[in-house]
C-alpha cells in the first residue's frame, strides 16, 4: 500500500481562509483506500474552535533545531472521516486570531513547521512514500528534505510533490533573515544561482518547485498560465524548466456537502426533475433573509468570495452604479478583504438597499444559501488558478459568469444560443465594458429566454466536478512517481 502524506497550512474543517482548505481536506478521502494509507499533517493554530481543538489528543513532543534555536513541537492526533491528522503544536509560532499574520512571522513559523514535519515522521511511526506538499508554506520540505535528511536511513527514498495552489503567494523575505532562520546550505542562497534566492529575495516557493519530484497545480489552463510572463508572477522561466514534470489537475469539490437535494441550509431542497419551483422558494427565502424585496421577476446575482483585487473587483466597482441605477437586479455579496472593496460594497448597499445586500462577516451557512438561491454566480477574477466557487454554484443550478482565465476558463462553457450549449457566460478581456456586456446578455436570456436559462441550469447541475475525477488523476501520477 502507498503511503501518502499531505502537509498543508490549513485543513478543513479545522482551519479555512481559501481554497487550499478544502483541497487538503476534501482530496484524501477520495482517494482508494485500498491503494493509499493518506494522512494529513497541519498546525495547530490557536484561533481554532474550541469544540474542534478538544477532539484533539495528545500524542508526543520533540525539539525542533531551527538555526541555532531549539523549538518545542508537541504532536497531537484525530480520525475524522477516516482520514487520520496530526497537528504539530507550538504556541510561540501558532497563536494570534488567524493563521496568517505578517510575512516576516510567518516565514519563521512555517520554516519551523516544514521542519518538524519531517522530524515528527519516526514519531509517528508513519514513513510515507510521497511527501504532497502544498503553497509555499511547505516549500521548505522538499529543500530540507533533500539537503540535511537525504543522509538518514529512515528518510531514503522518500519523493515529493508540491501544489501550487496560487503563484502570486510566494514566501519571499530577506536573505540573511531567511538564512539565519533555516539553518539551509549558504550555497542555497547565492544571488543568481541559489535555488532559495529569488530576485535579491528567499523564496520559499521557488524552493519547493526547484526541489520537488513533480510539481502539479489546480487547472490545466493555469499550468499553462504560469508559464508566461503574464501569469508567472517572477517565475516563469522557472516553470517553463519544469514543464515536463508540471501537471495541471483541477479541484473538484464536495458532492455531499454541495448537494441541492440534502443541504440542510436550504429553505427548499430540489433536484434536476423540480428545479424551477425549488430555486424560486429558495430565491424568495434569501431575499427574506437580506431584507430584499421579495420578488422573483428580478435577476438575483450572487458573489461569494475573499475581496481582493484578483477577484475582478475593479471592474465591478466600475460597472455597479449603472447596472444598479437601470437594470432589473439585484445583489447578494457575502465576503471579507480589502477595505475599499468592502466600503465600495457598503456604500452600494446603502445607497440602493432594495438592490444589493452585503455581508463582509463569512458565514458557510449563508453562503450555501447564496449559492442554492441565485439567479447567477459572477466571478470576473484578473486571475483564477482553479475557482471553486464556480463550481459550488453550478451543483444548486446557479449560472457562472466569469472571465476566461485559469480554471474559470477550463470550468465554464460559454452559452451558445444557435447551438443551445454551455453552461455559462464568459468574457475575455480584462476590461469592464465586456463585463458588463456578457451580464446584460445572461439577463436578456434569463428574461427573455428563460426555457433556454433553465436548461441551461439543468446542464450545469449535471456536470460532474466531484473529487472522485481529480482523485483519479492524482492516482495516475502518484504512480508514475513511483
Amino acid at each position: 500500500m502507498t503511503k501518502i502524506l499531505f502537509a498543508a497550512s490549513e485543513a478543513v474543517p479545522f482551519v479555512k481562509t481559501g481554497g487550499l482548505a478544502d483541497v487538503v481536506g476534501s482530496l484524501p478521502k477520495y482517494l482508494d483506500k485500498d491503494e493509499y494509507d493518506v494522512r494529513v499533517i497541519v498546525p495547530k493554530y490557536a484561533c481554532m474552535e474550541e469544540n474542534l481543538k478538544k477532539m484533539l489528543r495528545f500524542h508526543s513532543h520533540f525539539y525542533v533545531s531551527l538555526g541555532w534555536r531549539r523549538q518545542y513541537a508537541g504532536i497531537l492526533t484525530v480520525q475524522y472521516e477516516n482520514i487520520i491528522y496530526y497537528f504539530i503544536d507550538n504556541e510561540y509560532y501558532f497563536a494570534g486570531d488567524k493563521p496568517y499574520n505578517n510575512i516576516y512571522e510567518d516565514v519563521e513559523k512555517f520554516a519551523f513547521f516544514s521542519r518538524a514535519v519531517l522530524d515528527a515522521l519516526p514519531l509517528i511511526n508513519f514513513q510515507p512514500d510521497i511527501i504532497h506538499c502544498h503553497d509555499w508554506q511547505t516549500g521548505l520540505i522538499p529543500v530540507y528534505l533533500k539537503n540535511l535528511y537525504q543522509s538518514k536511513t529512515f528518510y531514503q527514498g522518500i519523493k515529493t510533490i508540491f501544489s501550487i495552489h496560487n503563484m502570486k503567494f510566494q514566501g519571499r523575505w530577506m536573505l540573511n533573515a531567511v538564512m539565519d532562520i533555516t539553518g539551509l546550505p549558504k550555497e542555497l542562497f547565492q544571488p543568481g544561482t541559489g535555488a532559495l534566492e529569488s530576485y535579491g529575495e528567499a523564496n520559499y516557493l521557488k524552493g519547493g518547485i526547484l526541489y520537488s519530484d513533480i510539481v502539479t497545480t489546480v487547472s490545466p489552463t493555469y499550468a499553462e498560465e504560469i508559464k508566461t510572463p503574464a501569469g508567472g508572477e517572477g517565475l516563469d522561466g522557472l516553470m517553463r524548466m519544469k514543464q515536463d514534470r508540471l501537471y495541471g489537475i483541477l479541484n473538484g469539490i464536495d458532492y455531499e456537502l454541495y448537494n441541492p437535494k440534502t443541504d440542510s441550509h436550504m429553505a427548499k431542497h430540489f433536484d434536476r426533475l423540480d428545479f424551477v419551483p425549488g430555486k424560486k422558494a429558495n430565491k424568495l427565502a434569501l431575499q427574506d433573509i437580506l431584507h430584499l424585496p421579495k420578488r422573483d421577476d428580478v435577476f438575483l446575482v450572487s458573489i461569494v468570495s475573499r475581496l481582493t483585487n484578483q477577484k475582478g473587483f475593479d471592474l465591478v466597482a466600475y460597472d455597479l452604479e449603472e447596472i444598479l441605477s437601470k437594470d432589473p437586479i439585484q445583489f447578494a455579496v457575502l465576503g471579507t478583504g480589502e477595505e475599499k472593496y468592502e466600503k465600495m460594497f457598503r456604500y452600494f448597499a446603502g445607497k440602493y438597499p432594495e438592490k444589493i445586500a452585503v455581508s463582509t462577516n463569512y458565514s458557510e451557512a449563508l453562503a450555501h444559501k447564496i449559492y442554492a438561491s441565485s439567479d447567477a454566480f459572477l466571478m470576473p477574477s484578473l486571475f483564477e488558478p482553479c475557482g471553486l466557487s464556480q463550481l459550488m454554484s453550478m451543483r444548486y443550478g446557479t449560472i457562472p459568469m466569469v472571465r476566461e482565465t485559469g480554471g474559470l476558463k477550463d470550468t465554464v462553457e460559454a452559452y451558445n444560443e444557435y447551438e443551445d450549449t454551455g453552461n455559462g457566460f464568459s468574457f475575455c478581456n480584462f476590461n469592464a465594458q465586456e463585463m458588463l456586456d456578457m451580464l446584460h446578455y445572461a439577463m436578456h436570456v434569463y428574461f427573455e429566454h428563460r426555457e433556454r436559462w433553465n436548461e441551461m441550469a439543468v446542464r450545469c447541475m449535471e456536470m460532474d466536478y466531484s473529487w472522485g475525477n481529480s482523485a483519479a488523476e492524482y492516482g495516475k501520477i502518484y504512480k508514475r512517481l513511483l
